[in-house]
């Protein structure tokens, strides 16, 4: 074959994976919510069964409504603003979030927008301000040296946010990240992420501006949020005032079968 012709099948074979390459960064940047956020809508009538007493609360927000679960104990020892991940609804996260009241603390939980029975357009400032409005709705009922704040997957990125603009007891994360980019390089290490990514949960911006103790809990084998990406969080938090507990051989949704996250939990929910 003679060296045009390489050249031109050289060429063709160029444009074809540049052609390929643009698709697939088009896809995830038009499709990224899809890709990130997974709810389960409920109707309005829906009535939620849990173990343990409860109000349901509808909280308008700047150009959303957002439904959350209000578990309330007898004497409760403090309250717990509980941020979940992105899939499913109250119906699942509050069962989940019960394993504090368990422990004799108030707790709220709610939905983000479109998620269960709560309205709204996402963006990540809506994430923020309707989780400020949230706190709000606890400075309200509690002293804020009692609020503890706790964020799981990509809950942790919105309860880093909330702690570093206000002054709760504690931050506690729960398979947390440095920034959703960062996540999806694992994943999608040959696009420009920080440039896709409509929502970048910046968390090791606002974890630097925290002042109160913060403990982060992360498995070696998570295949969600990778380990290491919990690490390099941890490394520009404030040394003085967060720990971070390592469970060796921990994936992402079973923390809690494991003795360090129990042990350390019972100190911090005593």
């Amino acid at each position: 074959m003679c060296r045009k012709g390489i050249r031109k099948k050289l060429k063709i074979a160029i444009a074809i994976l540049v052609g390929v390459y643009l698709i697939l960064g088009a896809s995830l940047y038009f499709y990224q919510e899809k890709i990130l956020f997974l709810p389960r809508p409920l109707p309005n009538d829906y009535s939620f069964e849990f173990s343990y007493p409860f109000e349901e609360v509808f909280l308008k927000t700047d150009g959303g409504k957002i439904n959350m679960i209000h578990f309330k104990t007898e004497e409760p020892k403090g309250v717990v603003l509980y941020f979940n991940g992105n899939s499913r609804n109250l119906a699942s996260w509050g069962r989940r979030a019960q394993f504090l009241v368990e422990k004799q603390y108030d707790v709220v939980v709610s939905d983000y927008r479109g998620f269960g029975k709560s309205k709204g357009v996402r963006s990540e400032a809506a994430f923020y301000s309707d989780a400020q409005y949230c706190y709000n709705f606890l400075k309200e009922r509690y002293d804020e040296g009692n609020i503890s704040v706790y964020g799981r997957s990509l809950g942790t990125g919105i309860a880093t946010y909330v702690a570093s603009n206000n002054n709760p007891k504690q931050l506690v994360l729960e398979t947390p990240y440095y920034s959703i980019p960062d996540v999806g390089r694992s994943r999608f290490p040959i696009f420009p992420l920080e440039w896709l990514a409509k929502y970048k949960f910046q968390s090791y911006k606002y974890i630097q501006q925290v002042n109160c103790p913060i403990t982060i809990f992360h498995g070696t084998d998570d295949d969600v949020v990778p380990y290491a990406s919990g690490e390099k969080l941890f490394e520009v938090a404030p040394k003085t005032i967060s720990e971070f507990i390592s469970i060796k051989g921990g994936r992402h949704n079973n923390l809690r079968r494991y003795d360090e996250y129990q042990q350390k939990i019972e100190t911090l929910f005593r």
